[in-house]
Formats: C-alpha cells, sequence, structure tokens
C-alpha cells in the first residue's frame, strides 16, 4: 500500500424529507447569502425547489438562482455564475440536482474567488480555495455529492476535462432516496454504470498488498449488481435506491482509493464520446469500459481473473486465467446491457467515422501530448483500437 493523505469533511444527511432541513445546514456552514445552482424543471415541477427554498427562508437566509445546467455541464453556464455571484455578493453555492449540477457549481465556488479563468483549474492548476458548496442529491451516479472532484465541458472545442481540490469537497450533502424515484429506467441505469465504473477505476491499480481496498470495491459492487436489477424492476423500492444512493457517494469520495494508483482511462476515453455527442456518461461509459478492459487485460490479468472470480462468479482457470478474465469481462457487459445500457457505438449513436476526431482531441487536445495514463499509458494507435472494440 503507498503512503497517503485522505480528508474527507462533508456532513451527510440521509433519509427521507431531509431537503426540508437545507437552510438549517447552510447556516451552519455560514451561507448568507446562496446561490441555488439547478438544471432544468424536474426540480420545479416535483415541488423540491419550492421545497428547498422555503427551509432557506426559515432561516432568513436570501438567495438568488440559475438553472439550466446540462447533462454534461457546459462552461458557458459557470461563467454566467461565477458573474452572478460576485454581482450578488454571494458566499455559498448550493446544488440542487446530480452530477452535473454539483460539478457546475463546483466550478462556480472556485472560480468567484479566482482572479483568472476557472479553466486553469480544468487544466491542472490545484483548486486550493472556493466558496462552500452544499448539495440536495436527486440523482445517484457521478458521486460529486461527496468527491473533490468536477467535470465539466469547454465549449470552444468542445474539450471535456476534470479538477480536483479538497477545497471544493461540499461542505454538506443532503441525500433522501425518494427524490431519485421519479427518474427514468434508463436514467437510473446509468447512473448504477457511472458507479460502478467509479469502483472499476479504482480496482485497475499497479499497486500491490491493498486488500482491505480491493474488498471494499468488490463489497460495493456485488451492491449495485443485486439492487441495480430490483430498481430498473421497481422503481419505487426505496430500499434498493437508498443502497444504491450511499453506495454512490462511496464509490468516489476516494475511501476505496486511498494508498493506491488507479486508472481513469475508461473515464477519458468516454469523456470525448459524451462531449461529441452528448450521451449520457453512463451509457458512454457501459460502452467503453468492455473495450478498454479488453485491451488492456494482458497487463494484469490475474487483477481481471479476480474480480471475475470475486464479484461476476466465475471459476478460476489457474492454467488460463486470461479466460476467466475474459469471462468477467463479458459478464460486466451482459450485466449493463441487462439494465437497459448500450453495447456499442451504433446503440450509442457514435460514428466509425469520427474515431480520428475523437482520438485527436483525447490525445492531443487542450495541450495533451499524445498519450492519457493510468493502469497503462495509452498512446494514439492504443486509443484508435479501443474505440474499434466498440463497433
Amino acid at each position: 500500500m503507498d503512503n497517503f493523505t485522505f480528508y474527507s469533511p462533508t456532513f451527510f444527511v440521509f433519509g427521507k424529507e431531509t431537503e426540508n432541513q437545507t437552510g438549517e445546514y447552510v447556516k451552519k456552514c455560514g451561507g448568507s447569502k446562496v446561490l441555488i445552482h439547478f438544471g432544468g424543471n424536474s426540480a420545479k415541477r416535483s415541488g423540491l425547489l419550492d421545497r428547498v427554498e422555503s427551509s432557506l427562508k426559515k432561516e432568513n437566509i436570501p438567495f438568488v438562482s440559475l438553472g439550466g445546467v446540462k447533462p454534461n455541464p457546459r462552461s458557458g453556464l459557470v461563467y454566467e455564475g461565477i458573474e452572478l455571484c460576485k454581482k450578488e455578493k454571494v458566499n455559498f453555492i448550493l446544488a440542487v440536482g446530480g452530477g452535473s449540477v454539483i460539478d457546475s457549481a463546483k466550478a462556480i465556488a472556485a472560480g468567484v474567488v479566482y482572479d483568472g479563468d476557472f479553466w486553469d483549474f480544468y487544466q491542472g492548476k490545484p483548486i486550493e480555495k472556493a466558496l462552500p458548496v452544499g448539495t440536495v442529491l436527486t440523482i445517484a451516479a457521478a458521486g460529486s455529492e461527496g468527491s473533490p472532484d468536477s467535470v465539466i465541458t469547454k465549449e470552444d472545442g468542445m474539450f471535456k476535462r476534470g479538477a480536483s481540490g479538497d477545497a471544493i469537497r461540499p461542505k454538506f450533502s443532503i441525500l433522501n432516496p425518494a427524490l431519485t424515484q421519479t427518474l427514468p429506467a434508463y436514467q437510473s441505469a446509468a447512473g448504477i454504470t457511472d458507479i460502478m465504473a467509479h469502483l472499476y477505476e479504482r480496482y485497475l491499480t499497479n499497486t500491490k498488498e491493498v486488500e482491505v481496498t480491493d474488498r471494499l470495491i468488490e463489497a460495493l459492487l456485488l451492491t449495485m449488481k443485486h439492487e441495480g436489477p430490483r430498481v430498473i424492476a421497481d422503481p419505487n423500492n426505496y430500499e434498493a435506491r437508498a443502497n444504491i444512493m450511499w453506495a454512490g457517494m462511496m464509490a468516489h469520495n476516494n475511501s476505496c482509493g486511498v494508498g493506491r494508483t488507479q486508472d481513469w482511462n475508461s473515464h477519458g476515453i468516454e469523456h470525448e464520446l459524451s462531449a461529441l455527442y452528448d450521451c449520457a456518461h453512463g451509457a458512454g461509459l457501459a460502452v467503453t469500459m468492455p473495450a478498454v478492459f479488453t485491451y488492456v487485460m494482458k497487463h494484469d490479468v490475474m487483477r481481471f481473473a479476480k474480480v471475475a472470480v470475486r464479484v461476476w462468479g466465475c471459476q478460476m482457470d489457474f492454467d488460463h486465467p486470461e479466460v476467466t478474465a475474459r469471462e468477467g469481462i463479458e459478464a460486466l457487459r451482459n450485466f449493463l446491457v441487462s439494465i437497459g445500457m448500450p453495447k456499442n457505438f451504433k446503440e450509442l449513436g457514435a460514428r466509425e467515422e469520427d474515431i480520428p476526431k475523437l482520438v485527436h482531441v483525447l490525445c492531443r487536445g487542450d495541450g495533451r501530448d499524445g498519450s492519457i495514463s493510468g493502469f497503462v499509458t495509452l498512446n494514439e494507435e492504443d486509443c484508435t483500437n479501443i474505440y474499434k472494440l466498440m463497433l
């Protein structure tokens, strides 16, 4: 196990009707003027925004609102939010929505207190200061409610990039699983896929002797394997929703990733798909992960064989561990298809003729040097071959 530091200060408020406590927690965290950041009309139609606003009014906390966050959140709205916060002297950002809303809120929070372009953070500059952020989560997927991470798409060039820093970890996150019961099945399945991707990206490590975090990851993957089909079959299954929501947070606050190298190549390769085609991130990962895993499997066959046995119930073939490894990858693919995810480029809406463009932006765009690094370093030829495996 490698040396590590781990700091995860988010206060979690979990359970039914907990959104009514939002104002109380904003006040505890020092918020005196709030930006409520949200997505489309669902938060309005459901009455969630009204309940959140009422809780702020109860604590005599003034607020301004900025909606319009799209899946794969865009830089343009971040710039708008930064200017609004400066104009209104906002000192707390409240995200009401899923990972896209939270990621956009984090970008605004970092940009308000920074003299330069907030995009600097998405080109590698560490985030060391930000306005405090709180969340009211409506989708179990990205894990942004507990993580130090944010992903934004820059509209000039459509570069989808990530930034990180403990300063943008939410101060509190309100998690009411009942808020996810109205999600369409496809969106629920995409969220389940994203959670599983966060776990696999940590499982693919070059660090030896990390049994504790291996076992944590395997347990959470088993939870998703069990609860995913239950929630697709019965969207109102509160207990299944609750387990998925908490697993989503645990998958990405990095408690499963400390002391070990991590991968993130599947995420990087997928980001180009969702940036170009505006597909659901989880749907893109459902197509990307099996292709990446098949391509890099030989780097450490036993790691893939181990998850195949421990999570997917495959029988270990000690003479031919690559057979077991492939069975595990196929089991993952079949599971994702069974809950409604796409399995290839065509089903995702992607096009073979776009592969050179995808590879160029992935490996060369926004100042990159021709490769991406993780479990295995991948050059342009590697990435081309991986995209071709998705056909």
